[in-house]
């Protein structure tokens, strides 16, 4: 009998494959959703590193531009009302609210302070929502998918003990494939949770990094233009 059993664990495939190919059409869906999940997790990760790279060497770039010491009318004429980079575009927003303050013979309108400053605030505001464009999914898909796992390995192992009881069979070559399936599930959404809640994780705050450099940003850039006010 123990030579029987022997012979029909050697028989059966473990490898992955095999544990996917063996398991019930339930578990098999499941596992494919976490496959899914994984790679969409990782496509979103890839896009956001890459993202924020730029936007940080683009703000660094801008940065040193601004203080420079560049006149600001030229320097936003260089780079237009509506250019490329996103800390650009902060300064494009004020700097556009700026010059239509000004009437015709050259004052201010009144409460152009208040203006700029909002102004500056929506530019950040659709900034923000542009980084952080994606990390709800990493956040769903972290916390989502070690339940679906769980689910398929339940399923499985649910699977697994009616089999024996079909077979009236306690060996562990009997207990051991269904099993192995299940654990699989689990396995698979673990793969998918665990970097999608550590790079959640690091990548929003990377992007209130940014946001807070934008933000510091627009501050500096109201204190010169009200200094220019109430010269």
């Amino acid at each position: 009998m123990e030579a029987e059993t022997l012979a029909m664990a050697q028989e059966i495939d473990f490898s992955l494959w095999g544990l996917f190919a063996r398991a019930t059409l339930i578990v098999k869906l499941v596992m494919l959703m976490l496959i899914v999940a994984s790679f969409w997790a990782w496509s979103i990760i890839i896009q956001k590193t890459i993202t924020y790279r730029k936007a940080r060497a683009e703000a660094e770039a801008f940065d040193r531009r601004f203080w420079s010491g560049e006149p600001l009318d030229e320097l936003f004429d260089e780079i237009g009302p509506d250019p490329a980079g996103q800390s650009e575009r902060v300064f494009a927003a004020g700097m556009s609210e700026w010059r239509r303050s000004h009437r015709t013979d050259g004052a201010l309108i009144a409460g152009a302070t208040a203006r700029i400053d909002r102004s500056m605030d929506v530019a950040i505001v659709k900034e923000s929502e542009k980084l952080q464009s994606g990390l709800t999914i990493l956040a769903s898909i972290g916390s989502v998918s070690p339940f679906v796992g769980l689910f398929g390995t339940v399923w499985g192992i649910m699977n697994a003990f009616i089999e024996i009881a079909e077979q009236q069979n306690t060996n562990l070559a009997v207990v051991a494939p269904g099993i192995a399936e299940a654990l699989l599930a689990t396995g698979l959404g673990l793969l998918a949770a665990i970097p999608a809640v550590v790079f959640y994780n690091k990548l929003s705050a990377d992007a209130d990094r940014i946001v807070a450099s934008y933000e510091a940003f627009a501050d500096e850039f109201a204190t010169i233009l009200s200094r220019q006010l109430d010269s």
